[in-house]
């Protein structure tokens, strides 16, 4: 067997689903689910032994407080010997109407404490082992505070299907709310090396990461770095000294949230609408987006002006190294260049 395959079925056996928040620990809910279950039996018994004269023992004609006991508890369980039976119209009306109504609740008690405990909970491992074994080219985002859950928004909105997001959060409510969404979650810690490898991070098309605190971010950042060397990683930085700190960990695009709106605050100063550009480019609810992708075959050779999508082009990367629209690299596309374009918004538009 293989280091990959090993790592994997390792990966499958430790994998714990996660569950809602709840508020009694699970040694509280079972205890509380059977206490009500032998609470009900405890009332039929007692109901039994008033009624004991209605009820008749073919062994010896006695009924004792233990035949009252036997006879209850194979009545709940439908059991039914035979032995001890109701004989008179008030123990046959007794039986119909309180003990049967009280049986079908008893083993719906039972039942569900199995189902929520036993099969719920294997069936919830299994699923999402296999989710977890298929778990590639998708997106990571770690942190889902108010960063991560408008990014996690945006990308549903630009129509990423939330089954390809991956969401990681220590917070129980922040794991509700991104699960509500459609995404997979995973409380835990991002900084981990077990719950980064348990969402398959080397497999991931690109990590997102918004701890909410730089030196946590870039801890976060180091990690995904050293278990995924090739994937992308965008991080929020919220101290601009701290940029430079998190492009050594390993970043590749550094985002400062508080330097962007220093941007729209600058931009609003020269035009009354350079600001809300800004922002209508940023959001797939605008009118226009920007829009990055490799070049098209059928537009090697082409200038950045003459785009396949219709779309404007604003810069190449070729090699690493951006090209603006005004040089003499970007009239003649390449194979390998990445371009950066703003183009319409259909859906926009048509409302």
């Amino acid at each position: 067997m293989s280091r990959r395959s090993s790592d994997r079925l390792k990966l499958q056996h430790r994998f714990q689903p996660l569950r809602r928040a709840s508020k009694w620990p699970v040694w509280a809910d079972v205890t509380a689910r059977l206490g009500l279950a032998f609470l009900l039996i405890g009332f039929v018994v007692l109901v039994h032994w008033i009624d004991r004269a209605g009820l008749k023992d073919s062994h010896d004609g006695h009924i004792s407080f233990l035949d009252v006991v036997y006879f209850t508890m194979i009545s709940v369980t439908t059991t039914g010997f035979g032995d001890i039976a109701p004989v008179s119209d008030r123990s046959r009306l007794i039986e119909a109407l309180i003990v049967t109504p009280i049986r079908i609740a008893v083993l719906f008690i039972f039942v569900g404490t199995a189902y929520s405990f036993v099969i719920k909970r294997t069936w919830e491992k299994w699923r999402m082992a296999r989710i977890q074994a298929k778990l590639t080219d998708h997106i990571v985002v770690l942190g889902f505070g108010v960063s991560g859950g408008e990014a996690v928004h945006e990308l549903i909105a630009r129509g990423t299907d939330p089954a390809c997001i991956v969401v990681i959060d220590p917070s129980h409510q922040r794991i509700n709310a991104a699960e509500a969404m459609g995404c997979n979650v995973l409380e835990g810690d991002a900084s981990s090396d077990e719950t980064l490898l348990d969402v398959r991070i080397a497999q991931a098309r690109s990590v997102l990461v918004s701890a909410g605190r730089d030196d946590t971010s870039i801890l976060i950042v180091l990690t995904v770095r050293h278990l995924a060397p090739q994937v992308p990683i965008s991080v929020v930085i919220r101290t601009q000294d701290n940029e430079l700190l998190a492009r050594q960990a390993g970043a590749n695009d550094v985002i400062n949230p508080v330097s962007f709106t220093g941007l729209l605050l600058a931009g609003s100063a020269q035009g009354a609408h350079i600001a809300d550009y800004m922002a209508d480019l940023a959001s797939v609810s605008g009118k226009v987006q920007l829009n990055e992708r490799p070049v098209h075959p059928e537009e090697i050779g082409k200038s950045i002006d003459e785009l396949a999508s219709g779309g404007r082009g604003l810069r190449i990367y070729r090699g690493g190294q951006p090209i603006g629209f005004w040089e003499a690299g970007a009239k003649s596309l390449q194979s390998g260049d990445i371009l950066v374009e703003v183009i319409p918004c259909e859906a926009c538009e048509a409302d």
